[in-house]
């Protein structure tokens, strides 16, 4: 429970982790997680990047990836 405006709001959240890359930068990596994530899951609230990856091509970046992970609020 938390106040908000003097009045007691329970809150009760799921998180997941998603992955998600792109060939372009880490942000649009993390866009594409959230982005399809929201496919499928209502009231996404919060999204923290947990993990940072790359594919490398010897000196050179493949493609950029991201673990997401995404609160949204459980339905009552």
């Amino acid at each position: 429970m938390s106040s908000f405006g003097g009045r007691v709001v329970k809150m009760v959240q799921k998180i997941i982790d998603v992955a998600g890359s792109s060939p372009a930068s880490f942000a649009k990596a993390a866009d594409n997680a959230v982005a399809t994530a929201a496919e499928t899951v209502r009231n996404l609230k919060w999204a923290r990047v947990s993990e940072l990856e790359m594919e490398l091509d010897g000196k050179k970046v493949k493609s950029y990836r991201v673990t997401v992970r995404i609160y949204f609020d459980v339905e009552r």
